[in-house]
């Protein structure tokens, strides 16, 4: 169980604290707005009203004790700069930052941001490539330009064995698990076959997944 501090309760706060609330963590919500916090009171822990760009109230918060800070304002760019200063400058751990536009990233990294998500952007980036691809079931950008892909297994490889494609040694790509008859394989010999219908996690290098699998991305 994590200690998570989240300030401003627009659409992407309002999803962070409910997956967050899922997992079991403890949350303290922020926001200016009362009719903001009312919708989320049964998913946090505690909740409060009040200005985080003035430095009193952020040093009531006790931001040190938090595990992560997001600041999930959206609607006011200056306010959300101000805030990742202030919770710095106070002694926050680690702080996430939202940014809807990518000019904002740098500014937020200068003043305090430990990391900035762009919601919007990696939402539409995902849904492009979920669904203009053809045979991408899911996928999960992965730092340093490296990506994890479930696809549906290319018709290359089936009737064909694990140890006859090679998949590490010849396409630098690794295997992490198989689908077949929505049953999750984790274990799989080097002698295993590929049917249709099958589908396979892979994890690698970008210019590996492109080139092997004809991904566009």
């Amino acid at each position: 169980m994590k200690s998570i501090l989240v300030i401003g309760i627009g659409r992407f706060g309002y999803h962070l604290i409910d997956q967050l609330s899922k997992a079991g963590d403890e949350i303290l919500a922020v926001d200016s707005s009362e009719e903001r916090i009312e919708p989320i009171l049964g998913m946090v822990t505690s909740s409060l009203i009040g200005d985080t760009t003035n430095e009193s109230f952020v040093r009531s918060l006790g931001v040190e004790n938090f595990d992560v800070c997001f600041v999930a304002i959206g609607d006011d760019f200056q306010a959300s700069l101000e805030t990742t200063s202030l919770l710095k400058e106070c002694g926050a751990r680690y702080v996430v930052a939202r940014a809807s536009r990518s000019v904002h990233e740098k500014f937020l990294l200068r003043n305090g941001a430990d990391a900035v998500v762009f919601p919007e952007k990696q939402l539409a980036e995902w849904a492009a490539i979920r669904w203009c691809s053809g045979r991408v079931i899911d996928y999960l950008d992965y730092p340093g330009d490296f990506s994890i892909f479930e696809i549906e297994v290319p018709k290359s490889w089936i009737g064909k064995s694990l140890a006859e494609l090679s998949i590490r040694n010849k396409l630098h790509l690794n295997v992490l698990s198989i689908r077949r008859d929505s049953k999750q394989i984790v274990e799989f010999p080097a002698d295993f076959i590929f049917e249709t219908g099958d589908t396979v996690t892979i994890f690698g290098a970008d210019k590996d997944i492109k080139k092997s699998l004809n991904l566009n991305y």
